[in-house]
């Protein structure tokens, strides 16, 4: 499979488990009516709609906000599209494929919602990490993933050899 295909096939994947677990949130068990469920000590599903984006930067209210918002990742989506196109290792393909449908993921719910969904709360007693979402966590993965390749030792392509000249 190429790059290209891989990156695709991980940008709809990631699209897909993204919005499916938003509406098993919103509609499945009512997060938004039950507030939080804990599953475990350290493991909560806390319901908060994110004006902002990763993290809650950059909070954006209002009628425009989201919209504004939306249009920005539509871009960074356009450029990432761009970065696929030309990807020929498969693994930035997928990172980038991974940050492109997390991406999109998340414009849907601006667009929808005017907010996004989020949802996973990771906590331990007092300290509490942000509540994320799949999308989130695909990004930051894709993120993760495209900063460990760039450590890689660059594969040199050696010239072959020159012939030899004969001598007079």
């Amino acid at each position: 499979m190429s790059p290209r295909a891989l990156g695709l096939l991980a940008a709809l994947l990631v699209l897909a488990a993204d919005q499916a677990s938003k509406a098993w949130i919103l509609y499945g068990i009512d997060l938004p009516a039950l507030g939080r469920i804990d599953l475990l000590p350290v493991l909560s599903l806390t319901m908060v709609w994110n004006h902002g984006v990763t993290f809650g930067l950059l909070q954006a209210t209002g009628t425009a906000g989201p919209i504004i918002l939306a249009a920005i990742a539509a871009a960074v989506v356009a450029a990432l599209a761009l970065w696929l196109w030309r990807a020929d290792r498969p693994l930035v393909a997928i990172a980038v494929g991974a940050i492109s449908g997390g991406a999109i993921g998340n414009v849907i719910d601006r667009l929808r919602f005017g907010a996004v969904v989020d949802f996973i709360h990771a906590h331990v007693g007092a300290w509490s990490w942000y509540v994320f979402n799949v999308a989130d966590a695909a990004i930051v993965c894709g993120v993760a993933a495209l900063v460990l390749d760039s450590l890689r030792p660059a594969r040199h392509i050696s010239a072959p050899p020159s012939p030899k000249l004969p001598t007079p």
